[in-house]
């Protein structure tokens, strides 16, 4: 029997979830409609998104923290080391490179690729900057499985198809405009801008609700 598809929108709250259980201690137990009632969700959501991954919790106990935590760090692949290639390291690059939450969540960016010159052979952030003609040697050598756009728009889709070359299969990215990519590449396109344009219409029409409700899709 085929394995039936998660949508998108339930693997995004279960990220969500995660960000709030890894703020609590290991040693609690909590019920879904506590959960429900932090995240700003209903508890039948959460039961229900739990479900596509098996049976959590026991009844009228709730959920161990620890074994919950566990259990959707596996459901989302977050249970081991992914490295990260990150072409592009001007500004938005560079902060991506220093931001603490991507390491927390196992990516660790491995490389970073530029055309500037003043920028190769150095480090940044830790992180070792090379041409982008060498990037399938160090995507290799480096094992790499991720890649992330954070170059100007007119640069994004060379970006994208130097990656997919190089054997990457998912790709983020930050840059301001679409890359194509063949079916087999994961394609993750994030537009703060477009994100930010939203947000007005929520607050004048809907200023009861809690943001992430929107925001996270669900």
């Amino acid at each position: 029997m085929a394995k039936e598809k998660v949508p998108e929108s339930v693997t995004r709250r279960l990220s969500l979830y995660l960000r709030y259980l890894r703020k609590m201690k290991e040693e609690e137990n909590i019920s879904s409609g506590k959960l429900a009632r932090l995240i700003g969700l209903s508890d039948v959501r959460i039961r229900k998104d739990l479900s596509y991954f098996g049976q959590f919790g026991t009844p009228r106990k709730g959920y161990k923290v620890k074994e919950l935590r566990e259990q959707i760090s596996k459901a989302l692949g977050l249970d081991r080391v992914w490295n990260v290639a990150l072409v592009g390291v001007g500004k938005l690059g560079t902060a991506l490179l220093g931001y603490p939450g991507f390491k927390k969540s196992g990516f660790y960016i491995k490389a970073g690729f530029d055309v500037k010159l003043s920028k190769i052979g150095k480090k940044i952030a830790g992180v070792p900057v090379y041409h982008p003609y060498q990037m399938p040697k160090i995507i290799r050598e480096q094992k790499i499985q991720i890649g992330i756009i954070a170059v100007p728009a007119k640069a994004a889709q060379e970006s994208a198809d130097l990656l997919i070359i190089s054997g990457i299969k998912a790709i983020f990215n930050f840059s301001p405009t679409r890359v194509v990519v063949p079916s087999y590449v994961k394609l993750k396109n994030v537009d703060f801008a477009s994100k930010l344009e939203v947000i007005p219409y929520y607050i004048v029409n809907y200023p009861q609700l809690k943001c992430f409700q929107w925001l996270d899709g669900s």
